[in-house]
């Protein structure tokens, strides 16, 4: 199911005209269930949630769902929005990760969700897929919501070197 099949107001219909917001304006609930390939045409998952930065207005992470069947044994991963990429052509989104790079990334079951706003759960993820993350407000302890660490599934570990000028 593509977002225009979720589209109940008709605003990503398409048009003779400019009219309406998308797609460089999408609504979250039409997105969410969205599919997600690679640039191999592999499926990858799909979208369950959004994660919004209370203190930006941003979209901080998509939440993918990968493997299992019909939800049961799936991993979960937080994905930087800023890694995915909307094909308005096929309706889905494009992750540029392979297969086996996504079964090593750095994920989650939706039983043991991880601390998202502590400033080294951004720089694992950010670091694991080459984004930086966006310029916003962080407290003294790099914290958008609190502080605290990851529970992460994975080995991987980096620093972006988070500079909060640094508009992406």
């Amino acid at each position: 199911m593509s977002y225009l099949d979720r589209d109940t107001f008709g605003i990503y219909r398409d048009r003779d005209d400019d009219s309406g917001p998308g797609p460089r304006l999408m609504g979250a609930d039409t997105l969410m269930g969205e599919d997600v390939y690679n640039r191999q045409d592999e499926d990858l998952g799909d979208i369950k949630e959004f994660m919004l930065d209370m203190q930006t207005g941003q979209v901080a992470y998509a939440v993918l769902s990968f493997g299992g069947i019909l939800g049961m044994g799936d991993k979960l991963f937080a994905v930087p929005f800023e890694a995915l990429q909307l094909d308005t052509v096929n309706k889905r989104f494009i992750l540029d990760v392979s297969k086996e790079r996504l079964e090593n990334a750095p994920g989650f079951d939706k039983d043991n969700w991880p601390d998202m706003a502590s400033a080294e759960f951004s720089n694992q993820i950010h670091s694991y897929y080459g984004t930086q993350p966006s310029a916003g407000y962080r407290t003294s302890t790099g914290s958008v919501m609190g502080s605290g660490t990851s529970t992460m599934q994975s080995g991987t570990t980096g620093s972006t070197g988070y500079n909060p000028g640094n508009k992406s």
